[in-house]
């Protein structure tokens, strides 16, 4: 992922594998790559200006306004992100066609522009300037998935298709249009053009079966979801009409866990209920038995109850936030069809200290495994953290971790603090030539805050 004039991340380039800890102080920037993320997901979604409103302000004034997404005190307004990310292999089109794309692994590119408030506009507006996709070919995918996988039981089965033309879009920046490409069988032959400074993408517009790579590539960034579990959506009960995946918040937690378990293999809902359970029940000051979801065919409501040691049923909106929130991740655990990329903050909040290790252990377990075939049983997601927490860093493995700083980076107004992240020296992340965290810079993490104690007696 590379980013270069959104918030804080200039000149920021990070490789994320399938699961990833970014750790460091409050206030260097770690939350901007969230939101960098979620804002590339909305355009491939909606118009510009509204993907830029529901991306968390780094102001206190002016939330939603378009200008605040760019670089504090830079006058060059424009925001340029590059990713790679391997596509679906069947995705459906708005009309309920399923196709597939001619190649799985692609880079997206993707330029945004500001327009200022003229005297008939009072609001200024973001344009695209630039949009690409392109392809990268099966054998050079070991350039780009660089983290340690089966390449026969994992690259070679996500990783599919070829092609010899050009890119799927592609910008003519003298001609200001962006081109629409023919997929495979085409050989890349132009289909449409459309003008430049748009407020929305081209991805943004691909609905149908006609350009199935793009579609696929929007799909897949349509998927991306930031977790920000909220305690009252998890105490919601759901109604029958509801949708039964669970949303970002939390909320229709009940319904996805009784479809869940209803879809198990061999009509089992016990055996879903049964692991959900037994990871409730490895947590300290957590007596729960058993779990269910309760059918209220009167009312038309499902809830989620669970059983205590002594045999009482309870609702589970009677639990502690954190308990809940360990719950909304296990029944994410549980879904195979969720997959695509989950971003979430700081996931030790409201998590007693001596649950830490089994809540990092169950974050970790929500990404693929790239060892084994992607399936129903390892669905293909990818999961990024971040943390200020000590214990956390102590419990992921070194390979997992970047470590989040600020530096300065000259511009053409001067010298501005951007994020920079960097992989811990001697792991996959780390290219020969470039500088990875050592052990000292994770020391912070590592001791407690001096004059730090802990003590069972006062002392007189």
């Amino acid at each position: 992922m590379q980013v270069h004039g959104f918030k804080n991340l200039l000149e920021f380039d990070a490789s994320f594998g399938p699961f990833n800890c970014i750790a460091g102080e409050n206030g260097v920037g770690k939350s901007n790559i969230f939101d960098a993320i979620q804002f590339l997901s909305l355009c491939a979604d909606r118009s510009l200006v509204e993907a830029a409103q529901e991306v968390r302000s780094s102001r206190t004034e002016g939330v939603g306004e378009p200008e605040h997404l760019f670089t504090a005190g830079s006058t060059s307004r424009s925001m340029q992100f590059a990713i790679e990310m391997v596509v679906p292999r069947n995705v459906e089109d708005d009309f309920g066609t399923i196709v597939s794309p001619s190649i799985t692994l692609l880079r997206y590119e993707l330029e945004i522009g500001y327009e200022a408030p003229s005297s008939s506009v009072r609001h200024g507006r973001l344009v695209v300037e630039r949009e690409e996709l392109h392809h990268i070919n099966r054998g050079d995918a070991h350039r780009h998935l660089r983290f340690p996988l089966s390449v026969r039981n994992f690259r070679d089965l996500i990783v599919t298709g070829r092609r010899s033309g050009g890119p799927f879009i592609s910008t003519e920046a003298e001609n200001e249009r962006i081109t629409v490409h023919g997929d495979s069988g085409r050989r890349g032959r132009p289909r449409r053009a459309l003008p430049t400074r748009a407020g929305t993408t081209v991805v943004s517009t691909i609905n149908s079966a006609d350009d199935p790579t793009i579609l696929a590539a929007r799909r897949e960034m349509q998927s991306w979801r930031r977790l920000a579990l909220e305690p009252s959506a998890l105490r919601a009960a759901d109604r029958y009409v509801d949708p039964q995946i669970m949303a970002s918040d939390g909320r229709h937690l009940a319904a996805a866990l009784h479809r869940i378990a209803s879809e198990s293999p061999g009509g089992e809902p016990g055996d879903v209920y049964a692991r959900v359970t037994s990871r409730l029940a490895g947590l300290a000051g957590v007596d729960i038995r058993s779990l269910r979801v309760d059918a209220d065919d009167t009312r038309q409501l499902l809830s989620i109850v669970v059983c205590d040691g002594q045999d009482r049923e309870l609702p589970a909106r009677s639990l502690s936030e954190g308990t809940l929130r360990y719950l909304a991740l296990c029944i994410l655990l549980e879904d195979p069809h969720v997959t695509g990329l989950i971003t979430m903050e700081e996931p030790e909040n409201g998590i007693h200290p001596a649950n830490l290790a089994q809540v990092v252990d169950l974050v970790r377990d929500l990404a693929v495994d790239p060892q084994m075939p992607p399936g129903l049983d390892n669905p293909l997601r990818q999961v990024i953290v971040n943390t200020h927490s000590p214990a956390v860093v102590q419990l992921v493995g070194e390979s997992d971790l970047l470590i989040a700083s600020e530096h300065p980076v000259d511009t053409p107004e001067g010298r501005r603090k951007a994020l920079l992240v960097r992989g811990m020296h001697g792991t996959w992340r780390v290219d020969s030539g470039t500088i990875g965290g050592t052990r000292a810079d994770l020391l912070p993490y590592l001791v407690d805050p001096p004059g730090a104690q802990i003590s069972l007696f006062s002392v007189a």
